[in-house]
């Protein structure tokens, strides 16, 4: 028998183990033993040595389309072997598509978050910007440009965390107002802006008092600006959170940075024609004032000609007295129950 017939006979034989086996070990065993360095195949080229210079090239290519047919063969057969794995798998694993799947809890922004985007909303529908700055700030920012010198003693009023001498964790948001000032360019209009963010102060964490907590602080520098404007400001503000029927009143306070300076109640309940002034419960909510000509000096801007008013509210404050919240470390403490209800 030649060679050529020799490999026919093997092509046809493999083809046939090929086309009835089942799974893909024994097919991977036929692979090895047919195509393999071991395999008929090879040891049918061995006997290429026998053959003519003329027959070596012609038993050589049909080997090696005999190999290729072969090889082909188990490819195909292993994809049919996988695809009926597969449908087996598939078959044994129904899922039932018409069962309710289980509910993903959707998350929503945290409660003085939403109060902050409330006051961003509010103000920069009067035409304020938004001024975010650094949380930790340089002590002339902080403290001697909003008219608190080293030796002032309004500094005892706020317990500082100090990095360094001249660094700090910010105690307020003003510092931004300060910089804001510097850099304006008052020849083309009024500087408008609020300034959000997390302040710090060595306080003691109580149901009040935080070490950490938020404020937005506003500004207003521009001619011809008086108390008038400030009230009428933080009293469409209060009416935004609180409620169109809610009222504000204004009492002397002090302040270094504000001259003079107030502090900002609102009323409690809504406040109506029927309403007897002695009824109003008042809570006070903020301090706010004029900007005192040394903080507008002090930024280079010239007192003679500009003036402005300054405010600055607590976010933390404000939702609890907007939800009725009792302790301030309830917004801290990652209860979902509790962040839950201000969806």
């Amino acid at each position: 028998m030649s060679l050529k017939d020799t490999l026919l006979e093997l092509k046809q034989t493999v083809l046939n183990k090929i086309s009835v086996v089942e799974d893909l070990d024994s097919l991977n065993q036929i692979r090895i033993e047919t195509l393999g360095k071991k395999g008929p195949i090879t040891e049918v080229l061995r006997g290429m040595k026998d053959l003519t210079a003329q027959e070596r090239p012609q038993v050589g290519a049909f080997a090696n389309e005999i190999r290729d047919v072969l090889q082909t063969a188990v490819e195909e057969r292993k994809r049919v072997i996988e695809d009926k794995v597969l449908t087996a798998k598939l078959s044994a694993e129904t899922i039932d598509v018409t069962l309710p799947g289980n509910q993903i809890a959707k998350g929503n922004a945290h409660v003085i978050q939403q109060i902050i985007e409330q006051l961003e909303d509010q103000f920069m529908g009067m035409g304020y910007q938004i001024a975010e700055g650094p949380e930790v700030e340089e002590d002339r920012y902080n403290f001697e440009m909003m008219n608190l010198p080293k030796d002032h003693p309004a500094r005892d009023m706020q317990d500082t965390f100090y990095i360094t001498d001249e660094i700090l964790m910010r105690t307020q948001t003003s510092p931004m107002q300060a910089r804001m000032m510097e850099k304006h360019d008052f020849s083309k209009g009024a500087l408008k802006m609020i300034s959000p963010g997390r302040v710090y102060r060595r306080d003691t964490d109580d149901a009040t008092h935080s070490h950490q907590f938020h404020q937005v602080e506003g500004l207003v520098i521009d001619k011809n600006i008086t108390m008038a404007d400030l009230k009428g400001t933080l009293l469409k503000m209060a009416q935004e959170l609180f409620g169109e029927k809610h009222q504000i009143r204004l009492r002397p306070s002090y302040f270094p940075f504000t001259e003079p300076s107030v502090e900002v109640d609102v009323s409690w309940d809504e406040v109506t024609d029927k309403t007897q002034p002695e009824d109003i419960k008042w809570i006070e909510v903020l301090g706010a004032g004029m900007v005192h000509p040394n903080v507008l000096a002090m930024a280079g801007v010239d007192p003679e000609i500009y003036g402005g008013f300054a405010f600055g509210l607590g976010p933390d404050r404000f939702a609890m007295l907007k939800y009725g919240v009792d302790d301030i470390r309830n917004f801290y403490l990652n209860d979902v129950r509790f962040l839950a209800q201000f969806d």
